[in-house]
């Protein structure tokens, strides 16, 4: 892990957002229904942060090893254009997105929980896991979140990209950095 002055280092470069979906934008627990269907949640905080780096002009992605139409859903209700499901090979499809979006390691983020994302985390400029990640990602990963997945760790990982960044107008202060008059 690095310190805060060296994430922070990392984040300025950041012109792209990579996440995966279970365990890290959800919980990691699939619900089933009596007929099959299944569930997910999503945390609203974390969907937030998403259009709020959007509107800050960075990019994001989704990589999920596992097919869901609640991901498909959510990802289409924030605006996330770049959405792979059922992907076992991750690496493959993060170097078609550095192509496609001309993009380098550095200018890339990734949020991951488990082993298949652990190629995508050893490449990119900054690494982070949720709290509740196996142990050998939390070992290999730039940053640990305090947050679990599913429970505002991807927020966190925005907020810090955010911090870096001028301020869109528009946007609030967070609370505590208001300028008072001299």
């Amino acid at each position: 892990m690095v310190g805060l002055a060296t994430r922070r280092k990392k984040a300025k470069n950041i012109r792209y957002l990579l996440l995966d979906v279970d365990g890290v934008l959800t919980d990691g627990a699939v619900y089933v229904n009596d007929y099959g269907v299944q569930h997910l949640g999503f945390c609203v905080y974390d969907g937030q942060g998403i259009r709020l780096l959007q509107q800050a002009g960075v990019g994001v992605g989704w990589i999920s090893g596992r097919a869901s139409q609640a991901t498909r859903h959510r990802a289409q209700e924030l605006g996330v254009e770049a959405i792979h499901q059922g992907i076992a090979d991750k690496l493959a499809v993060y170097e078609r997105i550095l192509l496609t979006h001309g993009l380098r390691d550095a200018e890339v983020a990734y949020v991951g929980d488990d082993l298949p994302d652990l190629p995508v985390l050893k490449r990119v400029g900054l690494s982070a896991a949720p709290s509740n990640a196996v142990a050998s990602i939390r070992a290999a990963v730039d940053w640990v979140t305090s947050h679990a997945g599913g429970r505002g760790a991807v927020r966190e990982v925005i907020d810090l990209l955010l911090s870096t960044r001028s301020r869109p107008s528009g946007l609030p202060r967070r609370p505590g950095t208001q300028k008072r008059p001299l």
